[in-house]
């Protein structure tokens, strides 16, 4: 459930900016076809800070429980793509590949799931460093502290060992 409610939240979001089509577009793209080079890229890219905000302002009221959820949600979307062949396609330090996978999340479920299926889909120097945190920022804005997850495992880079194998 908790799943089904980040990626609605996501969608909602997303719902008002109009560019709908142009992540379909690049969910579904051939992944020869260089993401950054088309225009719903471009769209996409212009838009992001709006989505962020519209997340912010659909999660600002939110309680304790459910932020801290969200915020798992959130860190395990990030932990499973934190994969080296999800590196190759879009690069970067620790800390760039990071925002790369807040893109892939921020983008929701049908391109995360693209991704993951087929790195190639993944678009290079594309970032989304917000969302990687969004929901742990609210939480510690509203009760003081960021949450405690206890899922046990991290949303930074190079820390899945299934995904760093070699």
């Amino acid at each position: 459930m908790d799943e089904q409610r980040f990626w609605d939240l996501i969608e909602a979001a997303w719902a008002p900016l109009g560019v709908d089509e142009a992540r379909r577009a690049l969910a579904t793209r051939d992944p020869d076809v260089v993401g950054y080079e088309m225009p719903e890229y471009t769209a996409v890219e212009k838009a992001l800070d709006a989505f962020v905000e519209g997340l912010r302002g659909l999660a600002r009221d939110l309680g304790s429980a459910e932020l801290t959820d969200l915020d798992r949600v959130a860190e395990r979307m990030l932990h499973d793509i934190d994969r080296s062949d999800v590196h190759e396609v879009t690069d970067g330090s620790d800390d760039g590949f990071l925002y790369a996978r807040g893109f892939i999340v921020a983008l929701g479920r049908e391109f995360y799931t693209a991704v993951a299926a087929d790195p190639r889909i993944a678009i290079e120097d594309a970032d989304c460093e917000a969302m990687c945190y969004l929901f742990a920022h609210l939480h510690r804005e509203r009760f003081g502290d960021f949450p405690d997850t206890g899922s046990g495992i991290s949303r930074e880079s190079c820390r899945n060992p299934a995904g760093w194998r070699d």
